[in-house]
């Protein structure tokens, strides 16, 4: 029974995802499925799966590496105001999105307090603190995924949402610390556990990127990366365990350490492949195995505190909803407070923390559970059907050029057919003249220089172009940008020589050279006929774009069901490029050169590059 029981788990892990995405079931977390199925197979229903000794430490090592990727997610630059700069809304409102998130997760605390009490005063659950916790929570992982789907994870309110979710995992984590050390008797080791935290971020924070080193010496049969990953978790496990902290802490904790440590991206993909891939999914499945629902369908009080959880989860995310409305639009407020509802993910590690203290009962438990499966139900897909994206949030990357000429005019027409926000200043009175009509967004300026391009919002954009016809004014505006915090800045020059380069490369600045440009088409050229079609032809467009849905991974090129819209010329993998064929295999991580037709082209690589 135990073998069996273990293969059907396995098998089940593996069939969700095929049957999920065969019946294009997208709006259901595949952890919410894989409980719901655990649910089905267990005691509550065929009773085919029993919870076995080899099943238990699965699922243990499943909640621990599950909590490790939750602290991966955690970016604390997100949290420094630099890198979430206000933004305007489409409700035309200047946004902070950090300060708005606060504010939203600050609501979300005193209304998740309140209704605690209000679970205990009408006598439903007595643990007001755990309760708030639980109320309180937001899953990360799913807010991430289905942001990422919309395409607006840079957008004011798609900001503001990722920073409310992030507060919404790292604050109950920290409290549900707190709580276990005052029930489990260790109150006076608190400092302790603050102290691990403190060290660990500053050490590592001191310490970063061994990765370059580990790519010289690393090797297909070491992996230093991985283990150094393991190696994390289970110090830090260990470690939070001694000074009577949950392990979930220590493995949150080992996640937020090596986020610290910036592990590139093949290290973050081979980490969430094997705990999405196998341990993971294992925790779901045998968290839906554990819940009895014959017996708790005999419980009268847990059948009334169901429902009571199920409002109350979404009660508690009101307060996003109402400070949303303040500056968003009242529609997709109402869906961004909705998604933050969203809590699986650490909701279950919380109640195993609560029932190894027997602070809560199994009955209570399974209703906190079936409460939060629900609501993570209803909650994708309440957002996906009232968030409607408006022109504004399809902008892709705003861009200011610097000159209205023959050279700049034609690219801010194509890119603004493409939904860039582009805008030309000059201070050219002719120049001006002569492009007003065409150009939507044409400012003439008295001069160019930094005060006045910063008081006219040139430098408020992700891309910098300075392409007027001096080499000198190109190269200090470019500078000037840099320095103004632009995140791509672009200088055209005519002439180059070993100094600018050397000069703009350790600034980051990327040079436009004519003369550099032609001899690395011609030799494209001579080496890729195609080339010559694809940058001639005005109805298609070249792409390269990395590969981050695993839906198109592991299949091969002639597989993809919109192959004929495109062709692919190259495929960059690891550190070599390859030539593609229909039975070349597509890798996590692979970045695909092709080209197509304008909207085929658009809509492929949003397929490639979003999250599944």
């Amino acid at each position: 029974m135990a073998q069996l029981s273990l293969f059907l788990v396995v098998l089940l892990a593996l069939i969700i995802p095929i049957f999920m995405a065969r019946f294009q079931i997208s709006n259901v977390p595949t952890a919410v499925a894989e409980i719901i199925v655990g649910i089905i197979m267990g005691s509550s229903g065929f009773n085919l799966i029993s919870s076995t000794h080899d099943l238990t430490f699965l699922s243990n090592l499943g909640v621990i590496l599950l909590m490790f990727l939750s602290g991966m997610e955690i970016d604390f630059d997100l949290l420094q105001r630099k890198n979430n700069p206000k933004g305007r809304s489409q409700a035309g409102k200047m946004v902070d999105p950090l300060k708005t998130a606060v504010i939203a997760f600050s609501g979300i605390v005193v209304m998740a307090v309140a209704l605690a009490f209000v679970l205990k005063w009408i006598g439903l659950f007595s643990e007001v603190m755990l309760a708030a916790i639980i109320l309180m929570t937001v899953a990360l992982g799913v807010v991430i995924a289905t942001l990422k789907e919309k395409d607006i994870l840079g957008r004011p309110i798609g900001q503001t949402i990722l920073l409310t979710a992030v507060l919404g995992e790292v604050i109950p984590l920290l409290l549900l610390t707190i709580y276990a050390s005052i029930n489990g008797g260790n109150a006076g080791q608190l400092w302790l556990i603050i102290l691990l935290f403190l060290a660990a971020i500053f050490l590592l924070r001191r310490f970063k990127q061994p990765y370059l080193w580990f790519a010289k010496v690393t090797k297909a049969t070491t992996q230093l990366d991985i283990r150094l990953a393991f190696f994390l978790i289970f110090a830090l496990v260990t470690v939070a365990e001694t000074v009577g902290a949950e392990n979930i802490l220590g493995a949150f904790l080992a996640g937020m350490v090596m986020k610290l440590l910036e592990p590139s991206e093949a290290t973050k993909d081979k980490l969430t492949s094997i705990g999405y891939g196998f341990f993971i999914p294992i925790f779901f499945i045998m968290t839906g195995v554990r819940l009895n629902l014959r017996s708790f369908l005999t419980h009268p009080s847990a059948l009334m505190l169901l429902p009571v959880l199920v409002i109350f989860l979404l009660l508690a995310k009101l307060p996003v909803v109402l400070t949303y409305m303040r500056f968003f639009e009242k529609r997709n407020a109402f869906a961004g407070g909705f998604l933050t509802a969203t809590t699986i993910t650490i909701v279950l590690p919380t109640l195993q923390v609560a029932r190894r203290l027997h602070a809560i009962t199994s009955m209570q438990s399974d209703a906190f559970i079936l409460a939060a499966v629900i609501v993570c139900i209803l909650s994708p897909i309440v957002f996906n059907s009232s968030f409607v994206l408006s022109p504004e949030d399809r902008i892709k990357k705003t861009v200011t050029f610097i000159g209205a000429n023959a050279f700049t005019v034609p690219v801010a027409h194509d890119l603004h057919d493409n939904w860039y926000s582009v805008k030309i200043f000059t201070a050219n009175k002719v120049d001006y003249e002569t492009y007003d009509s065409r150009v939507e967004n044409i400012t003439l300026l008295p001069d160019l220089d930094t005060k006045t391009l910063e008081k006219a919002g040139a430098y408020d954009c992700d891309i910098f172009v300075a392409a007027s016809h001096q080499d000198e004014n190109n190269a200090d505006l470019a500078r000037d940008a840099r320095e103004a915090g632009v995140e791509r800045v672009i200088a055209r020059l005519s002439q180059v020589d070993s100094d600018i380069v050397d000069e703009f490369n350790q600034r980051d600045i990327e040079i436009f050279n004519f003369t550099n440009i032609r001899s690395a088409l011609m030799r494209a050229l001579i080496e890729s006929p195609t080339v010559y079609r694809i940058l001639t032809d005005t109805k298609n467009v070249l792409y390269s774009v990395k590969v981050t849905n695993t839906h198109y991974t592991g299949r091969p090129l002639a597989d993809l069901d919109f192959i004929d819209k495109i062709t692919v010329s190259r495929i960059w993998r690891g550190d070599q490029w390859l030539a593609p064929h229909g039975w070349t295999v597509i890798e996590p991580g692979d970045v695909l050169v092709f080209s197509g037709e304008f909207k085929d082209a658009d809509q492929v690589r949003n397929l490639l590059s979003s999250h599944d």
